[in-house]
Formats: structure tokens, C-alpha cells, sequence
């Protein structure tokens, strides 16, 4: 399968909190950030298979990022999605995995701020 044409895990809306930021007063209390992750891997035998050990588990991928986020504690999303991604990659046959990570209600006069990256296994 080609990557674009790649199957995907959706995971939308997950709230994880962490200390990330670069400002003491950001740093002072856990922030709660707004996670959506897209896990490329293909999905034909777990379709055919009805089991669970032929895809990857969204279940415990919310619980792995929500740990990362918890207990890793970063300046930047930038790296803070580089160590998701990477502890993604590290438990998971994934092939590619698009991340976005926000902030509500922290930039004046935004709705949200964040970053998102996309990482492919390499090989």
C-alpha cells in the first residue's frame, strides 16, 4: 500500500495534561492540551481477522500519550510531539503518524494555538 493510501487510527480530541511551555508561570501548574493523532498502518487483515491483535489498539494509544504527556516534561509541543511520536514508533507496528497538539484559550484572542508534524518509520 502506498502512503498515501495508507489506512489510519483516528484518535480526536484527546486532553492529556502535562508541564510544557516556555515560561516559568506556564511551567507553575500542569497545562491541558488537545491531542489528535492519525496512526498510518494497514487495516485489510484486522478487517478480515475481527481481532484486535491485527491492528493497534486506540485504547492504549490514548493511555500511552496521555502518559508521555504526564510525565515528560518539555519546552516546546515541537519536542513534546517528537517524544510522542518516538514512543509511538517504539510500541507499535505504525508506519506514519500525524500529530496535533493545541492549546486552548492561551494566546489572546485565539480560540486555540498548536503545531502539528507528520513522521514516518524510517527503515
Amino acid at each position: 500500500m502506498k502512503a498515501e493510501n495508507m489506512d489510519k487510527i483516528l484518535i480526536s480530541g484527546l486532553i492529556a495534561n502535562g508541564t510544557i511551555g516556555v515560561g516559568d508561570a506556564e511551567r507553575e501548574f500542569p497545562q491541558e492540551l488537545l491531542i489528535d493523532v492519525e496512526i498510518e498502518y494497514p487495516l485489510e487483515k484486522a478487517g478480515i481477522s475481527d481481532d484486535i491483535n491485527d491492528s493497534i489498539n486506540y485504547s492504549s494509544m490514548a493511555k500511552l500519550i496521555r502518559k508521555v504527556v504526564r510525565e515528560t516534561q518539555h519546552f516546546l509541543l515541537e519536542a513534546l510531539a517528537a517524544s510522542i511520536v518516538e514512543t509511538i514508533f517504539a510500541n507499535t507496528p505504525a508506519h506514519a503518524v500525524t500529530l496535533r497538539i493545541e492549546k486552548a484559550n492561551f494566546v489572546s484572542k485565539t480560540a486555540k494555538v498548536g503545531i502539528q508534524i507528520r513522521r514516518q518509520r524510517s527503515n
